[in-house]
């Protein structure tokens, strides 16, 4: 059974919200050499049922629009690829790998295929693999696709496709444990500031108990809004829904799947042993309750399964196995990750807004906080564009591919 309440009053850093991107804050804060301090992670439900980290679909990309969100993905594939090197060479942990099938960008209209040109402009700076593909090219390479109104296609076979994101996450969790990190299950219902406002002094437990803190640090995903409306911090993030289903098909494609978007916005990708998992979202896409994990079953049986035999001519015979309902944290300001200190509470950090990008990005943000909670400044990669000061100011850095 998980702890649920805390062992101390007081706290240099208390985290709120324990799935991956707080997991992997509390890891790195670990690994900061000039830091030791006592961490607190609160989490409502230690299970992570509903978190936006268990239900999404574990890929990872460099097909961003954004040089930025590009190298972090790269720190992504690199931590991954060497996760045990990166956690001491413990060899409790396990070699993992990327199943780099690639995503699959399909532009139907010139104005797409422009955008698809000018990204792969932007991911080559930063050094990615990106490739552009003619229909013709995209046919003899993926024979089983529909080409016929496809103009561009756009696809990364380096580091991008399939990785084990639970495991990383257990092992920040089980590191960061050993390591004297404090993860409860209870939940923060308020927040206490100074008289002048400028920091929040304690966090307020739904059990009651009262907790200062030194540095507070909003890690709670698509609640992330709730949390910070407790410092009386308006934030542009809100839950939007989306829809996955794994399903079989009749025949199995003969060559692996990249993670396709089609220019519906429907997606799918390999899952192996001949199933395949698709996702999408309602035409209407607005904001839900929190707790709103309820399946739209006419979703799939009216557009997606169409896109998918449309696109793919052998998913017409294919069969659900399992679906579910899951939440992006959207940033509606921007589409991309807010992170950084607020700028009147001084002691108020985010990490929240990744529009369904946030499992990918797990590395180096929690690597970026925690340099940013022990220093100040980030130490490695610079990701100040992303700091929560460009919302008050109006400033936009908007990030074209989401999915």
């Amino acid at each position: 059974m998980p702890l649920t309440k805390p062992l101390s009053e007081n706290y240099d850093v208390i985290i709120i919200g324990g799935a991956i991107m707080g997991a992997s804050t509390a890891w790195f804060l670990t690994e900061q050499p000039d830091f030791d301090g006592r961490v607190l992670v609160v989490d409502r439900d230690m299970s992570y049922e509903n978190t936006s980290t268990m239900h999404a679909n574990s890929c990872m990309r460099q097909q961003f629009s954004t040089e930025l969100n590009v190298r972090i993905s790269q720190f992504a594939a690199d931590f991954v690829k060497n996760l045990r090197n990166y956690m001491g060479g413990d060899s409790r942990v396990p070699d993992l790998s990327i199943q780099s099938f690639g995503y699959m960008y399909l532009a139907d209209t010139q104005a797409f295929a422009d955008v698809l040109r000018a990204c792969q402009t932007v991911q080559h700076r930063a050094g990615a693999a990106t490739q552009l593909m003619s229909a013709e090219e995209i046919k003899a390479a993926y024979p089983f696709y529909n080409v016929d109104d496809i103009l561009l296609g756009s696809i990364n076979h380096v580091d991008e496709g399939y990785w084990d994101a639970i495991a990383v996450f257990d092992w920040w969790r089980r590191s960061a444990r050993e390591r004297g990190v404090e993860f409860i299950e209870n939940e923060a219902v308020a927040m206490t500031k100074t008289a002048a406002g400028d920091r929040v002094q304690s966090v307020t437990l739904a059990s009651g108990d009262v907790v200062s803190c030194g540095q507070v640090v909003n890690a709670s995903g698509p609640r992330a809004t709730r949390t910070s409306q407790m410092a009386g911090i308006v934030l542009p993030v809100e839950p939007r829904k989306r829809y996955s289903w794994v399903f079989s098909a009749q025949t199995p494609l003969d060559r692996p799947l990249p993670l396709t978007i089609d220019p519906s916005g429907v997606h799918v990708r390999e899952n192996g042993g001949g199933t395949y998992q698709a996702g999408a979202h309602s035409d209407v896409d607005p904001a839900v309750d929190y707790d709103d994990f309820t399946m739209d079953h006419a979703i799939w049986q009216d557009h997606v399964w169409p896109v998918l035999a449309t696109r793919i001519p052998q998913f017409e015979a294919i069969k659900v196995q399992t679906e579910w309902a899951g939440h992006y944290a959207m940033n509606t300001f921007d589409h991309n990750a807010i992170m950084g200190a607020h700028t009147e509470v001084e002691n108020f950090f985010f990490l929240n807004g990744f529009s369904g990008h946030g499992l990918q990005q797990s590395p180096a943000m929690g690597r970026g906080t925690a340099e940013l909670l022990v220093h100040g400044a980030y130490q490695t990669l610079d990701m100040s564009e992303f700091n929560y000061d460009r919302i008050p100011a109006g400033r936009k850095i908007v990030e074209t591919a989401v999915i």
